[in-house]
C-alpha cells in the first residue's frame, strides 16, 4: 500500500469538515410530496418504524454509512459513531478497509466498531478499484471477519478516482470479482456508490449476479469529486482532469437513483443515501421505494462539533420525523410508508420519465418489495 493512503484518510475527514464539499445540485427528494392523510385512523404511539436488515431488527430505518477508519487518529471517531448506533438500534458501516488489509496494525480502528456496537448491524467495506487490482474472496472474508460484519459493502467510486491525484481508475474485472464474492461469502453483499448515484442499468446487472442490497449514494450530498479537487488545490497540484462542472453536476440525483434501483431490483434491499439531511428526506426516500436511509456527513459533523450527545440528538430527531411522517401519511409501519401515495414535482417526474419509469412502474416495484418482506398488500 502506498504511503499516501493513511494521510489521505485524515485529509478526507478534514476537507469534508472544513470545506464546502456538498453538491449544489439537489437530491430532488424535495420533489416528493407525501400525500397527507387528515384521518390517519391510528395513534402516533402505534407507529412502528423498525425494519429488518440482514436478519436483525433495527429500531429505525437509518444507517450511519461507511466513512472512515485505517488511521490511528480516527479510532475514537469510529468508536463514538458505533456507540450511538448501538444505543439507537440503527445500522452502521465502516470506511474502506483496504488500509487494514494491507497494514494489520490499523485494523483496530475498524474492529472497535463491533466492540462498541455488539448487537446492531455492522457493514464491512472494500473498494471496487481494489477488486480490479486483485482483491477477491480472501480479502472480502478478512474484511468481514475484522469487524464481525453482518454484510459487506463494495463501494463504487469511479468519479472520485478519476479526479484523485492518486486515483485508481481501472474498473476492468470488477463485475467478475463481485460475482466471486457474492457466491463465496457467508454474508450478503451490498453494492454502494459514493455520491454520484447508482443507475438502473448497474443495479440490474448486479442483481443478476446475486447482489441483495444497493446503497444508491446519489448526487446532492457530499461530492467526492469536489473533495479530491480541493485536496489537489491545497497541495498545489493539478487534478488529473480539469473539473469544471463535474464538481457539482455529475451524477444521478438521490431521488432518481432510489426509484431506478427499486424498479431494477423490486425484491432487493435499497438504502437511500446521498444528501439525506432530515427525517423527512428519509421518509420521502422510503415512499420512493427505499427500505432505509443512510447518513454520513451530518453524523460526522455533529459528532466532531458536539460530541456523542449532539450526534444522538441529530439522529433521534430524524427518527422522530420519520415516525411523524408515517403517522401523517396513515402508515403503521415502515413498509406501509413505502406504499403510501405521493405527488412528484416536475423535475423529478421528468427525469424519471426520460429514464422510462412511470409512477405505476414504481408502485408495482414497491408492492413486489412489500411482498418479498412478507407484507400482504
Amino acid at each position: 500500500m502506498e504511503e499516501g493512503t493513511l494521510p489521505r484518510k485524515l485529509d478526507h475527514i478534514r476537507v469534508t469538515l472544513e470545506r464546502p464539499v456538498e453538491s449544489r445540485h439537489p437530491t430532488l427528494l424535495s420533489e416528493v410530496r407525501i400525500v397527507h392523510q387528515p384521518l390517519p385512523e391510528l395513534d402516533l404511539g402505534e407507529v412502528d418504524v423498525s425494519v429488518e436488515l440482514f436478519g436483525k431488527r433495527l429500531r429505525a430505518p437509518l444507517m450511519i454509512t461507511g466513512m472512515t477508519g485505517g488511521h490511528p487518529a480516527v479510532r475514537g471517531i469510529n468508536a463514538s459513531l458505533a456507540r450511538v448506533a448501538e444505543r439507537l438500534g440503527i445500522a452502521i458501516g465502516v470506511g474502506s478497509q483496504r488500509a487494514a488489509i494491507e497494514r494489520p496494525e490499523v485494523a483496530d480502528t475498524f474492529r472497535v466498531v463491533r466492540e462498541e456496537a455488539p448487537t446492531t448491524v455492522v457493514v464491512a467495506n472494500l473498494g471496487a478499484p481494489q477488486l480490479a487490482l486483485g482483491y477477491g474472496l480472501r480479502e472480502a472474508e478478512r474484511a468481514v471477519e475484522m469487524v464481525e460484519a453482518d454484510a459487506l459493502a463494495v463501494h463504487l467510486n469511479p468519479a472520485q478516482e478519476a479526479f484523485q491525484v492518486e486515483g485508481d481508475t481501472n474498473y476492468r474485472g470488477v463485475l467478475r470479482a463481485i460475482k466471486e464474492i457474492v457466491d463465496g461469502l457467508d454474508v450478503p453483499v451490498i453494492v454502494k456508490e459514493t455520491g454520484t448515484g447508482l443507475s438502473r442499468e448497474a443495479v440490474a446487472q448486479l442483481r443478476a449476479l446475486g447482489v441483495e442490497c444497493f446503497d444508491v449514494s446519489g448526487l446532492g450530498g457530499t461530492n467526492w469529486v469536489k473533495v479530491e479537487v480541493l485536496r489537489a488545490q491545497e497541495r498545489g497540484v493539478r487534478p488529473p482532469v480539469e473539473p469544471d462542472g463535474f464538481t457539482d453536476y455529475w451524477g444521478n440525483p438521490t431521488a432518481v437513483a432510489v426509484a431506478e434501483a427499486r424498479v431494477a431490483a423490486p425484491d432487493a434491499c435499497v438504502i437511500a443515501s446521498g444528501g439525506v439531511r432530515t427525517g423527512l428526506d428519509a421518509a420521502r426516500a422510503i415512499v420512493l421505494g427505499a427500505d432505509l436511509a443512510g447518513v454520513a456527513l451530518p453524523a460526522l459533523r455533529a459528532l466532531l462539533r458536539g460530541g456523542e450527545e449532539a450526534l444522538e440528538r441529530l439522529l433521534r430527531g430524524m427518527i422522530d420525523q420519520v415516525r411523524v411522517a408515517a403517522y401523517l401519511a396513515g402508515a403503521r409501519s415502515t413498509v406501509d410508508l413505502m406504499l403510501r401515495p405521493a405527488v412528484l414535482g416536475p423535475r423529478l417526474a421528468a427525469e424519471l420519465a426520460w429514464r422510462g419509469i412511470s409512477w405505476g412502474d414504481l408502485v408495482r416495484a414497491k408492492i413486489a418489495r412489500a411482498a418479498a418482506l412478507g407484507r400482504r398488500v
